[in-house]
């Protein structure tokens, strides 16, 4: 089977799952830094505002538009590849399911929900944004860098298709 069709989705896949390192990234690097050297009520407030407005942002069309296009891709690498090829479309898609979703579900989010349900002008908040910034930050750089290896391996993939 040609695999010339598969460019496009591939390079699609690789400009996406840049786009969400890269989200990922600057949340961790400096915007998380920025709202915890803020002061505690500002820091929560604007945390808080963030992680509503996410959902009703574009960043859901492309987080939920790339687990389609990655478990595509995927499925084309399982049946139609064979070794490396294949192999990195299934690491690519293993790294989006477990380091970018699993992730998410499993601590941002519930961090996330945690923070939403307090009042972020009272005590018990504050405290708990001393350690949600750490552990929020610690596994969004987990997302990040799982991103940078899904668009890695989908880049790697789409030229090694690309010579063939």
């Amino acid at each position: 089977m040609s695999a010339a069709w598969v460019l496009l989705p591939s390079a699609v896949a690789v400009i996406g799952c840049a786009m969400v390192a890269g989200l990922f990234f600057t949340f961790s690097d400096f915007l998380m830094r920025s709202f915890h050297r803020a002061d505690a009520v500002a820091g929560i407030e604007v945390m808080q505002i963030l992680n509503r407005e996410i959902f009703r942002s574009v960043t859901m069309v492309l987080l939920w538009g790339m687990m389609v296009l990655t478990g595509a891709l995927a499925l084309y690498g399982f049946f139609f590849e064979s070794g490396f090829v294949a192999d990195l479309f299934l690491a690519g898609a293993a790294s989006y399911l477990v380091g970018v979703f699993a992730v998410s579900f499993a601590f941002n989010i519930p961090m996330n929900e945690r923070l939403d349900a307090m009042d972020h002008r009272n005590a018990e908040a504050a405290a708990y944004w001393q350690i949600y910034v750490k552990r929020w930050t610690s596994w969004n750089y987990a997302r990040a860098f799982a991103s940078v290896a899904w668009a890695a391996c989908f880049l790697v993939a789409g030229l090694a298709l690309a010579q063939a």
